[in-house]
């Protein structure tokens, strides 16, 4: 038996390698989202969150099971031709959890004729300090296939629970990473993703998996996903001919887009908001 081991101990040496490798990345990542939002706090700003331009139905739904538990969610869609079909989207929360302005968010997309599902990734945990979130968001990485698990039982769910047709992604921050990574999981599955200052993908084996058109949405002076990185993984999607846009806001932080905290800069905010709502209709409702 013994002159088995090696050969049967050398892929799951590999295995824990890689294994420690990601943990090791994600925990280095997570450093860098406290350091980013170390002086932030979720405060809500209704002053600054648009209503939804036309009237929404909104409630708490049981979306997945992942690991033997019920996962509960948010799902908002139009009022007007209830039962009609609507695109679908996914809606990935920021590092706070699934919080009042991911709420909010949601609401303000299905305001914009979709429904939309908000998933949560933290078993219920949503942070109001930094260091919460960080707690939640490393137990979170912690177990990366979990977070995909869910995320495809979300689409799932709009597909076959809510009736939508076309589908797309869209997430902040931590939800910008993952709502990236649901678009290279799902490849033709989904039509459109659009990542805020999410977490970038340089691997051109990984992004040769993406199939459906990207947005992607970041600062210029993001110190947590450096603007070195978002411009190589442009470029490598540019050289595998992805549809993919890539835009850089000058003068613009992390969480840029964030009504709720304290980086909130509503020039980039809205033009990212315009780029985010053409971009979707021109996908997901042509």
């Amino acid at each position: 038996m013994t002159r088995f081991a090696a050969p049967l101990l050398l892929p799951l040496l590999a295995l824990a390698s890689s294994a420690g490798a990601a943990a090791q990345a994600g925990d280095d990542h997570a450093t860098r989202m406290l350091a980013e939002h170390r002086h932030d706090t979720p405060v809500p700003s209704p002053a600054v969150v648009p209503e939804p331009r036309q009237a929404v139905d909104a409630e708490t739904v049981v979306y997945a099971t992942v690991a033997g538990r019920p996962v509960t969610g948010y799902l908002a869609r139009p009022r007007a031709a209830s039962g009609t079909p609507r695109p679908g989207l996914v809606v990935v929360q920021e590092w706070w959890g699934l919080n009042d302005n991911i709420r909010a968010m949601t609401r303000r997309l299905a305001g914009e004729g979709y429904v939309a599902l908000a998933v949560d990734l933290y078993d219920g945990k949503v942070a109001s300090d930094p260091d919460a979130a960080m707690a939640a968001m490393q137990a979170a990485m912690a177990k990366p296939e979990r977070l995909l698990d869910n995320l495809r039982q979300a689409h799932a769910y709009l597909e076959q629970k809510a009736g939508a047709g076309r589908t797309g992604v869209i997430g902040w921050c931590f939800g910008g990473g993952w709502a990236l990574q649901a678009a290279l999981a799902l490849g033709a599955e989904l039509d459109a993703a659009v990542v805020y200052y999410g977490r970038t993908v340089a691997d051109p084996a990984e992004l040769a998996r993406l199939r459906a058109p990207l947005l992607g949405l970041y600062g210029a002076l993001d110190q947590g996903i450096p603007v070195a990185g978002v411009r190589a993984m442009e470029g490598e999607l540019r050289k595998l001919g992805k549809d993919a846009t890539i835009v850089v806001y000058d003068g613009a932080d992390h969480a840029f887009a964030n009504p709720s905290g304290t980086r909130y800069q509503a020039q980039a905010a809205e033009d990212a908001w315009q780029r985010t709502t053409a971009f979707l209709a021109r996908h997901l409702r042509p």
